[in-house]
């Protein structure tokens, strides 16, 4: 989502968004390269890599229809079922997951 918002994303920015600081970040962004799921160009900007950017949308479609999910079918208050969203979609099974879809489409 950030990445959406800031064209030419760098580290400081990640670090300014999610609060955490400059010296976590670098880590962070030295194993996501290593993963092979972002580059850093020369200038310092992220990019993501074809198998970075998938996993992206595959957590940010998590995220949105269980965020979706708590709202709606549970009635979660928006700023609780945003903040339970992000923390569930890295945590439920794959299995649990396609149930909760199923369950909605149904």
């Amino acid at each position: 989502m950030l990445k959406g918002r800031i064209k030419c994303l760098h580290s400081i920015d990640v670090a300014r968004e999610l609060g955490f600081s400059k010296a976590s970040v670098s880590l962070a962004m030295s194993n996501l390269r290593k993963k092979d799921i972002i580059l850093m160009k020369e200038n310092g900007e992220i990019e993501f890599t074809e198998k970075g950017q998938k996993i992206a949308e595959e957590i940010y479609e998590r995220y949105v229809m269980l965020c979706g999910f708590l709202q709606n079918v549970l009635g979660i208050d928006e700023s609780v079922a945003k903040s339970d969203a992000w923390t569930m979609g890295y945590y439920i099974s794959d299995s649990t997951y396609d149930g909760i879809k199923r369950f909605i489409s149904s």
